[in-house]
């Protein structure tokens, strides 16, 4: 976006490098996250992105055409009540009248037991630039992607093979539904750190691996995701304690609580005593 180095250029705002004007595509948000900016230059910037919906005027506009997508909205059961766009189960207000979501994260291993993981992109509306499982998202409100029956994973795996493919290009053909694991469903709320977004869903935990997935078959889609690595459990752990770096709240959730023993059990084969129905519930 060139505007907005334009507008910084003439505002002689010094933190940025005036070379900016010319090399920049960056959206007005992911400048903000990178080296903030002024009040000033922040209402500007809010004006001209041209979004009618005051809360993502400075969202990029993929992400923010994003936000329309129905989600399927749950009770603290999991039993399917209606549904609700993603920008509304998403904000804090909602989330704080107790509005509650179906949601998905996919842990995924290669041949050599390596899990990936995932930085989000700066254009994310919520938990922009934190470090996270391999993907994470929401069933679309579709009758290919919504389980009517409690604890039915159907709709749920279909739902991560196509966002893993978007978010990650990685082919469905390579991730069958019978190499998807439904662990456990894990109820959690948390707000990002602008307190105008968050997440509170009953989060499908899954886990899927292919001796196929290799680094050179990641063709990460830029809009989603800035960075991403495979790591065995020493470096997680290694990673993990890094306090410069920021984590979403559901994967240091199942760290904490799960993930070291889940993963040393999906690699002996022994997946199976660990999965449950029960919901694991955490607010």
């Amino acid at each position: 976006m060139k505007f907005i180095t334009k507008l910084i250029v003439r505002n002689n705002i010094s933190t940025f490098n005036r070379r900016l004007y010319v090399t920049s595509n960056y959206h007005p948000r992911k400048l903000l996250l990178r080296y903030g900016l002024p009040d000033r230059v922040k209402i500007l910037v809010g004006k001209m992105s041209g979004e009618p919906d005051d809360l993502l005027a400075m969202v990029d506009t993929k992400q923010a055409e994003l936000m329309k997508e129905l989600c399927i909205i749950v009770d603290e059961n999991d039993v399917v009540k209606g549904k609700e766009t993603k920008r509304n189960c998403h904000l804090a207000e909602n989330i704080n009248k107790g509005l509650l979501h179906r949601a998905f994260s996919v842990f995924l291993f290669n041949g050599e037991g390596q899990l990936l993981l995932q930085q989000r992109s700066a254009n994310k509306v919520t938990f922009p630039l934190y470090w996270t499982n391999s993907c994470c998202s929401h069933p679309r409100y579709s009758a290919d992607e919504m389980d009517h029956d409690v604890g039915e994973s159907r709709g749920v795996i279909r739902a991560a093979q196509r966002r893993v493919y978007e978010e990650l290009g990685i082919h469905p053909y390579l991730l069958l539904d019978k190499q998807f694991n439904l662990i456990t469903r894990v109820h959690y709320k948390a707000l990002c750190d602008d307190m105008r977004w968050g997440e509170h869903e009953i989060d499908y935990v899954l886990f899927a691996s292919a001796a196929e997935v290799t680094p050179e078959c990641v063709e990460a889609d830029p809009n989603e995701i800035e960075d991403w690595k495979f790591v065995n459990q020493e470096e997680l752990k290694e990673f993990i304690l890094d306090n410069s770096i920021k984590f979403t709240p559901w994967f240091k959730l199942i760290v904490d609580k799960y993930l070291y023993e889940w993963w040393t059990s999906y690699l002996n084969g022994d997946i199976s005593k660990h999965i449950t129905n029960e919901i694991q519930r955490y607010c």
